[in-house]
């Protein structure tokens, strides 16, 4: 494995003096182990790029101040989420005689697959392996060649066999494989025929209103011609009545 030398010095400022450390062009981390205490510290920002922009995994040598070295990992890097500028990391101690949990990239290798060149397409799906190894075991990447692979065949996790390597993921997992084309249906000419002779509904403007005045003037006909009627009736009820008392006093004056 390749190994980066990283120098650094040891951070007395904490907390909020993480902001002018940034202003000095340099990156605040941490360095642990288990069984030794925290050591706070700052590098300069360019001397992190080697560990972020790589496709593989790296021992870092860290050199301190006072001269001493440790050997160790990246474990994270933090990022800012506006200028993608690194604004924190962490380095994880190694000791030679314990095994570590770590992730390696994989990477795809090998000329075209048999199922590409039949019209497939090339999917990966699995980009890092969590392994388990000693420090001196730990791979750079991890390589898988798919250009025997047809159309709808697949490697596994299960297929990947590393010397003295353990590999801490679900044995049925697919890291890449050859996929069928995607085809997009074309409408049928029937279907199409129906979409041409469907037409959108119009609806006129002021319909609505017309049918609602019109429906108006025939409910006032409506009334009116009920209101005659009543008065009809009961001009014919008046003269079917009985004469009252006063007419009949009336009618006998007369005789």
């Amino acid at each position: 494995m390749r190994e980066i030398l990283l120098e650094a010095e040891v951070r007395t400022q904490l907390g909020k003096h993480t902001r002018a450390i940034r202003r000095e062009g340099k990156v605040p981390g941490v360095f642990y182990i288990h069984g030794e205490d925290t050591i706070p510290i700052t590098v300069v920002e360019k001397s992190l790029k080697p560990l972020i922009f790589t496709a593989e995994t790296h021992i870092v040598n860290l050199k301190l101040a006072d001269g001493t070295t440790k050997s160790c990992i990246v474990r994270d890097i933090q990022f800012d989420p506006v200028t993608d500028r690194p604004i924190h990391f962490d380095l994880q101690g190694l000791r030679q005689d314990e095994e570590i949990t770590i992730e390696v990239p994989v990477i795809v290798s090998g000329a075209t697959p048999v199922g590409v060149r039949d019209g497939g397409v090339l999917q990966q799906i699995i980009h890092k392996l969590k392994i388990s190894c000693l420090p001196k075991n730990i791979p750079d990447h991890i390589e898988v060649n798919p250009e025997n692979l047809k159309i709808n065949h697949f490697i596994h996790v299960r297929d990947v066999k590393i010397e003295n390597v353990t590999i801490l993921e679900n044995e049925g997992g697919t890291i890449v494989g050859v996929v069928p084309p995607t085809v997009e249906k074309e409408p049928t000419p029937a279907a199409a025929a129906v979409e041409e002779a469907v037409e959108p509904e119009v609806i006129g403007k002021g319909k609505k209103v017309e049918e609602g005045e019109e429906g108006e003037e025939g409910a006032e006909k409506k009334a009116d011609s009920g209101a005659k009627k009543g008065e009809a009736g009961a001009k014919k009820a008046e003269a079917a009545a009985p004469p009252g008392k006063e007419e009949k006093k009336k009618e006998e004056k007369k005789k």
